[in-house]
């Protein structure tokens, strides 16, 4: 069976010269084959690093950083937003949360002239409903649209404060600072919701009494009706609303029988605490990462690494444990192409933040610089999935 595998790998590599070519300006990040990197860059808060590698054919994983004004007000909250995307099903989703999330967050923060958690929910909440004009819109010609989706992880550095959602099992981890001892401690930020998880399959039995197929053990793994693994996300409307469960969606999608209610959900999970001197940096990543490395791992490479490529050291280090548990080498890993690529390893998305205590101290003094930045792919049009 491996043999096999390793020939049909084989017809997919490319010579490393085509693919290992860099392109691109390190005011927009850099383009190595299948890997997009940002090694460092400034946002109003100190310093940050990102890094996309894409593994499905078309990437699924978006993700952005926005630093600066937090509304279209002149007087309002000012800090700096995180996104990351990590779509199933397709790359429309994530692709419209990328270019919808944070404008809904800007709009109820002028609303409000300040940053909240309800901000933040209601910034996912209009973000779901587009998407769902979206699907209405397209269902006649592509009724496939309605079994695309996403995870959602979103950090805010706002006034001293670190606001966190998320939808999904994308994870954000917090390097803390021990004094006594020197060391730094990860600390994970956001809960998930991945059915892997039997705390999250006893919340959804419990929300779902009289379904006992609700959550079905298929092939060693855990999935809600036996279709997907997370059980909040944005998007996926065949799972949502019954009027996308039925023809012409793909029979593997449709339920046996109908549903009164939704089966997912798209309600954040949101945290919200003051930063303090301690806390050193934060890694936001999807769970490409977190499939192949600890909280402690990462967050242990982070701070024995320097800060210029440290999102990139993540994945090189994902990647090489993925290589592991196959019993190949890392170098023949990397000229396996997109689509067979995803055999081995997700897209993974990384972006680190470091947390200068100083800069978030007098954020409401500091406007520091202006920064919006979104990794890995090709440049996609803005208007693309906007309604008309």
């Amino acid at each position: 069976m491996l043999v096999t595998l390793m020939n049909l790998l084989r017809a997919c590599w490319r010579p490393s010269s085509n693919r290992h070519a860099r392109t691109g300006s390190d005011v927009s990040g850099r383009q190595d084959g299948l890997l997009w990197y940002k090694d460092t860059g400034q946002h109003v808060n100190g310093e940050f690093s990102m890094a996309v590698v894409q593994a499905n054919n078309l990437l699924e994983d978006q993700c952005q950083i926005e630093s600066g004004p937090l509304s279209f007000l002149d007087s309002g909250p000012y800090g700096t937003f995180v996104g990351v995307y990590d779509g199933h099903g397709g790359p429309e989703t994530a692709r419209y949360i990328n270019d919808h999330l944070f404008q809904n967050l800007k709009r109820f923060a002028s609303e409000q002239n300040s940053m909240s958690a309800d901000v933040l929910k209601k910034a996912y909440e209009a973000t779901e409903d587009g998407f769902f004009s979206v699907v209405t819109k397209q269902w006649p010609v592509k009724p496939q649209i309605a079994a695309v989706g996403s995870c959602c992880l979103v950090g805010v550095i706002c006034g001293g404060m670190l606001y966190v959602a998320n939808v999904g099992d994308s994870r954000v981890v917090l390097g803390k600072h021990v004094k006594a001892t020197g060391e730094v401690l990860a600390v994970q930020l956001s809960a998930e919701h991945n059915v892997s998880i039997e705390s999250v399959r006893k919340e959804l039995q419990s929300m779902h009494p009289e379904d006992r197929h609700i959550v079905v053990l298929k092939h060693n793994v855990w999935r809600v009706k036996g279709l997907i693994q997370v059980c909040r996300s944005i998007g996926d409307a065949y799972l949502k609303k019954q009027e996308f469960n039925r023809e012409p969606l793909y029979a593997k999608f449709r339920l046996r029988e109908p549903f009164h209610k939704p089966i997912l959900s798209s309600e954040p999970s949101i945290s919200v605490q003051p930063l303090q001197p301690h806390d050193q940096f934060l890694i936001f990543a999807s769970d490409g990462l977190w499939e192949h490395l600890t909280n402690q791992e990462a967050v242990d490479i982070v701070h024995n690494s320097p800060r210029n490529g440290c999102a990139r050291k993540l994945i090189r280090a994902a990647l090489q444990e993925a290589a592991k548990k196959r019993e190949m080498r890392y170098s023949d890993l990397k000229k396996i192409d997109r689509g067979v690529r995803r055999h081995f390893h997700d897209d993974i998305t990384v972006i680190v933040v470091f947390l200068d205590s100083s800069l978030i101290s007098r954020a409401s003094m500091h406007r520091g610089p202006v920064l919006s930045l979104r990794g890995g792919g090709a440049a996609i049009r803005s208007n693309t999935l906007t309604p008309t």
